[in-house]
């Protein structure tokens, strides 16, 4: 059982993905059940969910519409799952947002639900399952961070802390429970072609970055349920995203915070 994370698919099992109407959740959810795996979707908009339910015919799919930024939503949704005839076999907590401005003239209520739903709603649902998963010595738990996560990010300075969370966290926990046939995989996107843009009210953000940056969702995907299977730790999709995440831990934040706060300024500005 040493090697096992994401156990087989089964009729049995099924694996919770949040934020699952678009971008990166709903690839991950069409990656999963083309490998077999029966799902779970999560997200506010039950129609968007019904929609991409119906497009994954193979596996059993059910819909849970849900806030995960409001806590007492998200104790009913934890309740539906555990309560549910299907094993959780894993988790993709892929739910997030992030905002563009300076800190100070952002809408404060907006800035605080972000940690709600990027910090304390990932924590809440990776503790829900993790030790019914331990019990059976295999389950798999996904969290999606950033290449935001490695370092701050003037600009966007409360989305690049959460991811800085979402990592620091899921790398933890993948220590304390190696070995156990149960992963926490952190999954470090840079852009994606995703509606990040349209829900950080920035334009279009991605037509800014240089398309050498810009991944597709589905090869983030794949990786990312890869990662699952294998049990890895970290994943970082993409060579130049490799590359910036290695620097990254050795190059000092007084080198990188003027160049980030340029950046986003010049990103501001057009």
């Amino acid at each position: 059982m040493g090697g096992m994370s994401l156990p087989a698919a089964s009729p049995e099992h099924t694996v919770v993905v949040t934020g699952a109407s678009a971008g990166i959740g709903a690839e991950l959810s069409r990656e999963l059940a083309a490998r077999g795996h029966g799902l779970t979707l999560v997200a506010r908009r039950r129609d968007r969910l019904d929609r991409l339910a119906r497009e994954l015919p193979n596996v059993r799919v059910d819909v849970e519409p849900c806030d995960l930024a409001d806590a007492a939503d998200r104790g009913r949704l934890i309740e539906v799952l555990r309560g549910g005839d299907r094993r959780v076999a894993g988790v993709c907590n892929n739910a997030g947002y992030g905002t563009v401005g300076m800190f100070s003239e952002l809408e404060l209520d907006r800035e605080v639900g972000q940690v709600r739903l990027n910090v304390e709603a990932l924590v809440e649902l990776t503790g829900a399952f993790l030790s019914a998963m331990l019990e059976r010595g295999e389950g798999a738990i996904l969290n999606v961070a950033s290449t935001a996560s490695f370092q701050p990010l003037p600009g966007m300075a409360v989305y690049a802390a959460t991811k800085a969370f979402v990592r620091s966290f899921s790398e933890a926990v993948h220590a304390e429970r190696a070995g156990s046939g149960v992963s926490v995989t952190v999954l470090c996107p840079g852009f994606t072609e995703t509606e990040f843009a349209s829900v950080a009210g920035a334009g279009s953000f991605e037509e800014k970055v240089p398309s050498v940056f810009v991944l597709d969702a589905k090869d983030v995907a794949r990786e990312a349920v890869d990662g699952m299977e294998s049990g890895a730790r970290t994943v970082v999709p993409g060579v130049i995203h490799k590359a910036h995440a290695f620097y990254s831990r050795f190059m000092p934040n007084t080198i990188l915070l003027p160049i980030a706060k340029r950046l986003t300024e010049e990103r501001l500005a057009r």
